[in-house]
């Protein structure tokens, strides 16, 4: 059991490193919001550029995206590490895959455009298109990782894992004097 929660522990911390490498690509792949920024009542207002534009939504989708193929990444290759299952590695796979969302998700946000969109707006100028802050709308993909992986994970032990020995050898059924089978 010490072994399996050692191992736990590793899988926890590498798929949650992962987490890095996801919220690099998110920041990179992720499409820009347009905004523009105009002075309305002597105060600052701010517009999205394309009203009918469908890049919010695109970021959420490709987060959510690039989660599920890091989840099916790291279940696969802690299947091909360990090949038998075990509730400790099945959790180490949630959890890990749960927190490298949220460390992904937040690099993203600290990478992305500046927060305070008022100020940014300000100053680039009024009428200047600039790229909204990088927001993920749909807080469920962040479970993304975290269920694929699982279900990936149980999957592969399923059909590929090892198998358990049938508890009972069963000899040829006992006969009835004429040769029938007894119930």
């Amino acid at each position: 059991m010490k072994t399996e929660v050692r191992e736990a522990a590793v899988v926890t911390v590498a798929v949650a490193l992962g987490g890095v490498l996801l919220g690099l690509l998110w920041w990179w792949l992720a499409p820009h919001v347009p905004l523009v920024g105009d002075v309305v009542d002597k105060s600052w207002v701010v517009y999205l550029a394309d009203s009918e534009g469908e890049q919010a939504i695109g970021v959420d989708g490709t987060f959510t995206l690039l989660a599920l193929a890091f989840g099916v990444v790291s279940a696969l290759a802690v299947f091909l590490w360990r090949r038998r299952g075990g509730v400790p590695l099945v959790v180490a796979l949630g959890v890990g895959g749960l927190l490298a969302s949220l460390l992904a998700w937040r690099i993203g946000v600290w990478l992305g455009p500046q927060q305070d969109v008022i100020a940014h707006a300000r100053q680039v100028g009024k009428g200047v298109t600039f790229s909204a802050p990088l927001k993920l709308g749909a807080k469920g993909a962040l479970l993304t990782w975290s269920l694929v992986a699982l279900i990936v994970h149980v999957g592969l032990t399923a059909l590929f894992g090892p198998r358990d020995p049938e508890p009972y050898q069963q000899g040829p059924l006992p006969k009835d004097p004429y040769g029938a089978p007894l119930p």
